[in-house]
């Protein structure tokens, strides 16, 4: 890339892209720590454009999808969470705050969120490919190497929910 530096890292854009309601979607708060400014900043602009921002570029989490959020990423810090529910991006909506978000890091950070949301799409078009691929082969073969797909079907799965430790005193049964 001619040696020139993003202004922000691929991998910490692609750990802030979340699944919320089947799209892939960033926070208001990721986006505002990515472009340097305050979420109230972020949000105020966001109203003040509102007509720029249909439900399928934006739309707010409900009171159950933050708390799962709050659940899934941490404990409650004094401070460190919004009374206000957060504000969800889809790509297009991204694109559309690089225009009420009128600063050169803006229109940078913009850039290589673009780049990451392209590289997610490539990523999950590459997984469908190789699934049908693998039924191609798997009709080809006869039952003994059913063994075989069944492992490698396994190890394309997303992992499932770690086990969780119990915690406390348990009375042994006798």
């Amino acid at each position: 890339m001619g040696g020139r530096q993003a202004v922000i890292s691929v991998k910490r854009i692609e750990q802030a892209i979340l699944l919320i309601r089947g799209q892939k979607v960033m926070l208001d708060r990721d986006l505002a720590l990515l472009y340097g400014v305050e979420v109230k900043q972020l949000k105020r602009q966001v109203r003040r454009n509102i007509e720029r921002f249909p439900p399928d570029f934006m739309f707010e989490l409900s009171r159950e999808e933050e708390r799962a959020l709050r659940c899934h990423f941490g404990t409650l810090t004094r401070g460190a969470h919004s009374k206000y529910l957060p504000y969800a991006f889809t790509e297009q909506g991204v694109a559309m705050l690089s225009s009420v978000l009128n600063s050169p890091r803006a229109v940078q950070v913009n850039i290589e969120i673009m780049r990451a949301f392209v590289r997610l799409r490539r990523i999950l078009t590459a997984h469908k490919d190789l699934a049908r691929r693998l039924d191609d082969l798997e009709r080809g073969y006869d039952a003994k190497f059913r063994v075989v797909f069944d492992a490698i079907r396994g190890l394309m799965a997303p992992p499932g929910p770690k086990p969780r430790k119990v915690i406390g005193f348990r009375v042994g049964k006798g």
